[in-house]
């Protein structure tokens, strides 16, 4: 009995259902609106509410603080550069005079060995011998062991000099090794500066002009408008234009400035109002607050260290409730901000870029601490 032969045609596949006429058209329908309905809601999760003014200021604040933070780590290194490039010098020239006293010290000794050379084919029984004066010979002899001795004094001078010339080359090497870190480090603090001002610009940039203006001026403080000494220049206010300052600070503040020299560096800030801030800057056209501060005590006969975190340490301490004028005020965990007080519970200082030196109340910031210069 023959086997039945399998069919290899393929099975029919079911015909797909379709839509006609008004259902068709439903379909379409809900399917459009489902995707539109998709595609909003897929918006409204995705979509960051915009911030508002007042979030703004708190994040361009925090930016401006880094930034200062940055540019008085960039103004230590800054420091610290400029002291290892005077030291190099210093080492490069000492090198210089310890080899030109080594080649002439080689020199010398160059002078000892041709004589010594020329002089040195005969025996000195056989000079004797030539001699037409004994007397003459031994009074050379005796010449001759002294300039030995004189030999052995200038190849121990050659030594000497060597090793010197040796030591200073060596100190020198390491001088430069520690500049080219100190420059390195420079660059870093250099671009996290910026960078933080870079993004406190971009925020800025969201805001409408009235918005930037509001938040930009909302530390305006006391604002930055002359006192005291305003109307002379920012380095040339003389004795007695330094005291009369003091004194109109000391009438708007309740407080006397406790020495001549505290009174001339708040005519020297009261001088600098106005002055735009450029970090880095220690004047006469720009500051920075560091830089301020610096420059007013230099003013006064004082010289203080440029950045914040050793200008802590340039006199004594003193409590927020003895606070007087010329007081240096520190701000923020890291010391990374510094004023001038001037009484009545403000301080001038140079805040940010785009903020002027002004007048300020001292709460405007976190409070680190204060120093009274000597």
């Amino acid at each position: 009995m023959t086997a039945p032969v399998a069919s290899h045609r393929k099975p029919k596949r079911p015909r797909p259902y379709s839509l006609t006429g008004p259902t068709a058209r439903t379909a379409a329908t809900l399917a459009l609106a489902g995707a539109a309905t998709g595609t909003a809601l897929e918006g409204t999760g995705h979509a960051a509410p915009r911030p508002t003014p007042a979030q703004v200021k708190t994040e361009v604040d925090r930016y401006y603080q880094e930034a200062e933070a940055a540019a008085e780590r960039y103004n230590g290194a800054k420091e610290k550069a400029r002291a290892a490039e005077d030291s190099l010098d210093e080492l490069r020239d000492e090198a210089a005079r310890k080899t030109a006293g080594l080649n002439s010290a080689r020199n010398a000794l160059g002078s000892y060995a041709t004589a010594q050379y020329r002089d040195g084919g005969l025996s000195p029984e056989i000079r004797l011998a030539l001699s037409s004066s004994p007397d003459q010979y031994l009074d050379r002899a005796a010449r001759a062991d002294h300039m030995a001795g004189r030999q052995a004094a200038v190849v121990e001078r050659v030594e000497h000099e060597l090793r010197g010339v040796q030591q200073v080359r060596t100190a020198a090497d390491a001088q430069l090794a520690r500049l080219k870190d100190s420059q390195a480090e420079l660059g870093v603090h250099k671009r996290s500066a910026e960078g933080k001002l870079d993004a406190a610009k971009r925020l800025l940039g969201e805001l409408t002009a009235e918005q930037r203006a509001s938040v930009q001026d909302g530390d305006a403080g006391g604002g930055s408008g002359g006192g005291g000494a305003a109307g002379a220049g920012a380095g040339g206010t003389d004795r007695s234009t330094a005291v009369r300052a003091a004194d109109r600070s000391a009438a708007r503040g309740g407080v006397q400035a406790p020495t001549e020299r505290a009174a001339r560096a708040v005519s020297f800030a009261y001088a600098a109002l106005g002055k735009p801030y450029v970090w880095g800057a220690t004047g006469p056209s720009a500051y920075d607050c560091s830089g301020l501060t610096q420059a007013a005590w230099r003013a006064a006969g004082v010289s203080l260290p440029r950045t914040t975190y050793t200008q802590i340490n340039a006199g004594s301490r003193v409590g927020r409730s003895e606070l007087t004028l010329g007081d240096l005020l520190f701000f923020y965990s890291g010391v990374s901000h510094v004023g001038i007080y001037v009484g009545d519970g403000k301080m001038i200082h140079a805040p940010r870029p785009g903020a002027p030196v002004r007048v300020a109340p001292i709460d405007q910031m976190p409070f680190a601490g204060a120093t009274r210069p000597a």
